[in-house]
């Protein structure tokens, strides 16, 4: 599951945390730790990586991430809302510089025509600044392949989150 396009990005993600002095905490649910796996397969990421933590249950984003219920029942699981409180509380929880989050359905099964599979939300979180959020609509790739997608778009997102300096 960590291919070379995977390895590169990761490497490229910690070498602008080192070069920050930040470090990063995720909040992972359809990706079940595959973005933190992703990061501590690089030697040395254990000065920029603080923790990782896999959310996959409401019951898990609220009492671990602090996910609010009526976000979750409003809103549901996989949605916006969702994705920036899971970064704002990891955030919050860990004590780590820069948060990112994700949640989404990788199939085959749990989609809707509202949600369908593939849809997946990000959230990028940085003590003191902005959350940001990306919604991707990978489409029916076959669950291996939407949370292969998923790992390199949170990495985007975070160097996002980074330029904005």
């Amino acid at each position: 599951m960590i291919d070379q396009e995977i390895r590169d990005a990761a490497e490229q993600l910690l070498e602008h945390l080192r070069a920050h002095g930040l470090t990063i905490v995720t909040a992972e649910s359809c990706t079940g730790g595959l973005i933190a796996a992703a990061l501590t397969e690089i030697p040395g990421s254990s000065d920029s990586v603080d923790r990782g933590f896999v959310t996959y249950s409401n019951k898990a984003k609220e009492a671990v991430l602090g996910v609010p219920a009526d976000t979750l029942e409003q809103f549901g699981a996989v949605s916006q809302e969702t994705a920036r409180a899971m970064a704002e509380g990891v955030l919050r929880t860990s004590g780590a510089d820069v948060a990112v989050s994700v949640t989404g359905i990788a199939g085959p099964s749990g989609g809707t025509p509202e949600k369908p599979v593939g849809l997946v939300h990000f959230g990028a979180a940085r003590k003191g600044g902005p959350v940001i959020h990306r919604e991707m609509r990978f489409g029916d790739l076959g669950r291996s392949e939407v949370r292969r997608r998923s790992v390199l778009t949170a990495f985007a997102l975070v160097e996002e989150l980074l330029a904005k300096r």
